[in-house]
């Protein structure tokens, strides 16, 4: 039942062989990396209202100067990235461009920022578009966590399914976005400009607007999110890869800049003002369609990419967790391929933390945003500074006007991200400070691990064991063929075998004694009262004594069990055998092995 539930959410198993056919093209790169990067139109600029909305809204007319260094930054920042694209094609990001040009500290730390930012980015994206459709439809508001929840499910089945499956299924709301979203800037300002509405209130710059604009920066610096994605997941693409990941990433970064700056100039010219229960975009969006079908068609669009948004990161967080993991700083199961050729454990622990955000902070994107940017743009700085390093080093043909270009954008995300951590450490970026050199230290833990145990685990110092004798423990609860059948394979195995019975609510053993003689009179029955009614503790003190008082034993214990024909006959029996084999699982010397019976229907 549970192989076939699997098949119908996810799909039937695909070969190894056919990898290469799951690489994506630009269209569809553009559809699986940009997703992130496009949904911050949504939410972007209303942040850099809300920030601005500190000195009343005559501040508000300082929001397109913002929205517009922004947009400056992102274009050095893509110009930087398309570097390290061609630099470092086996992809991996800042994780892999600081960790061999700045060291080992500094790739954990660009690896542990991009993390947890990649779950921020699950539940922000979410969260935003669950706010985009209740804005449309208040009557949904207050099933807003459930709602979101059901979307993070969705976009992890949809990544479960393989790259170019989530690619085939989310490219219509992607483009949808985008040809809206043009068609609302293009039809805003045609309107304006046409004298259909008024003009933006003036205000004049003061001594406080420098800080004003800092704020706003800060909290605008959302939309440079997901950047990153395409240079982290450049072996997603076919060949060749750099060329056509920097194309995506340059199309990518023109549709944004086009979009942000649009959105934030509607915004002031038709003096929208954050509220709650609504969104800047959805008042932008009635002003100019009107409340019709347009309208519905621009939030449906904004609450899919919204939502899509979420797979850019279960697109680039596995990827990179793959990469840790190849390195031993996470569990090794991060390393694994699925079914459908993905990193499932990746994808899978994703979608349960960002889900559990969401519930902690009841699905409220004001609440998520102070956590979010400041490991993206970490990151930032330690990739560009990483490709300084680089280029010094190797000094390839241009190495010195690519350098310049890398100094630049590490200068200006590392002012970036020093302005956020600033402005937003009090609303809840200490929280990052803090997690980022948590996840260092448990990279480092989880590395020391793999060392020890390879160290071990080395035939260096191997020496032949001495033969051991085998004492075997047979745990019985009656009289039957399971147990027989189990008391028959441990004398095969050992001709020291013992059979254990714990004696629960003091039940008469005379009457069990005298049939085990009966049955199997030639292995001895050592019977143990237990009191408390509980069948671990016995077993486990009986065999701690025995493995003390044989040191030079190993300890088989042999559980007889049974399988039902039904998987759901196991819910109508006690799993005393599984929890033997857990409680038994770290004793050393002791080995657990069962015999197992079929029962038919």
């Amino acid at each position: 039942m549970w192989r076939w539930l699997k098949q119908l959410l996810i799909g039937r198993p695909l070969e190894t062989a056919v990898l290469h056919e799951q690489r994506l093209s630009k269209k569809a790169g553009l559809v699986v990396f940009s997703s992130d990067n496009l949904s911050s139109v949504a939410y972007a600029t209303e942040e850099i209202l809300l920030a601005l909305m500190i000195a009343g809204t005559a501040a508000l007319t300082l929001s397109l100067p913002t929205a517009i260094i922004i947009t400056v930054l992102l274009v050095i920042l893509v110009f930087s990235y398309s570097q390290t694209l061609y630099a470092y094609p086996s992809g991996g990001g800042a994780y892999t461009v600081a960790k061999e040009n700045l060291g080992v500290t500094a790739g954990l730390v660009a690896g542990a920022a991009l993390l947890i930012d990649y779950v921020l980015t699950v539940s922000v994206s979410v969260a935003a578009g669950i706010a985009a459709i209740t804005s449309a439809v208040p009557a949904l508001y207050p099933y807003s966590v459930q709602l979101c929840v059901a979307a993070i499910v969705f976009v992890m089945l949809a990544n479960l399914r393989g790259v170019r499956e989530s690619a085939t299924i989310f490219a219509v709301p992607v483009f949808l976005f985008i040809g809206s979203g043009l068609l609302l800037v293009f039809v805003g300002i045609g309107k304006s400009l046409s004298g259909g509405h008024p003009e933006p209130v003036s205000s004049a710059w003061t001594a406080g607007t420098a800080y004003l604009i800092v704020r706003a920066f800060a909290s605008g610096c959302a939309a440079l999110t997901g950047v990153e994605a395409v240079a982290n997941g450049v072996q997603a693409f076919k060949p060749p890869v750099s060329r056509n990941a920097s194309i995506t990433l340059y199309t990518m970064a023109a549709i944004l800049g086009a979009l942000f700056l649009g959105v934030t100039l509607l915004s002031r010219w038709y003096q929208v003002v954050p509220r709650e229960g609504e969104t800047v975009l959805s008042q932008i969006a009635r002003n100019v369609f009107g409340s019709g079908f347009m309208y519905f068609v621009m939030q449906i669009a904004t609450m899919a990419i919204l939502v899509l948004a979420a797979n850019t990161s279960f697109a680039g967080f596995p990827r990179l967790s793959s990469v840790l993991a190849g390195d031993r700083f996470l569990p090794r199961q991060l390393a694994n391929r699925g079914d459908r050729l993905v990193f499932s454990n990746g994808i899978l622990f994703l979608g349960v933390v960002a889900s559990l955000l969401v519930i902690a902070f009841q699905g409220k994107v004001h609440r998520l945003i102070p956590l979010y940017a400041i490991g993206v743009f970490l990151s930032f700085t330690l990739s560009q500074a990483g490709m300084v390093a680089h280029w010094w080093r190797h000094r390839e043909a241009g190495w010195r006007r690519h350098m310049v270009l890398n100094a630049v954008g590490a200068t200006a995300t590392s002012v970036a991200v020093l302005d956020i951590a600033f402005v937003k450490f009090l609303h809840g970026a200490w929280v990052v400070v803090i997690a980022i050199p948590l996840f260092v230290y448990a990279f480092r833990r989880v590395r020391l691990h793999y060392f020890l145990l390879g160290t071990q685990l080395s035939l260096g110092d191997y020496e032949k064991p001495k033969p051991r004798r085998n004492t075997v423990v047979v745990p019985v609860a009656d009289i039957n063929k399971v147990v027989l059948a189990a008391i028959e394979y441990a004398h095969s195995i050992s001709a020291d075998v013992i059979a254990l019975r714990v004696n629960l609510d003091h039940a008469d053993r005379r009457e069990f004694e005298r049939r085990w003689q009966e049955w199997a009179g030639d292995t001895p029955l050592v019977v143990l009262n237990s009191p408390y009614r509980s069948i671990l503790r016995p077993v486990l003190q009986f065999v701690e004594e025995i493995s003390r008082l044989r040191p030079e034993d190993v300890i088989t214990v042999v559980l007889p069990e049974f399988v039902p024909a039904r998987w759901w006959h196991e819910l109508m029996h006690n799993q005393t055998g599984l929890l033997l084999r857990s409680a038994l699982l770290f004793k050393p010397r002791v080995v657990v092995t069962s015999v197992r019976h079929h029962l038919a229907r």
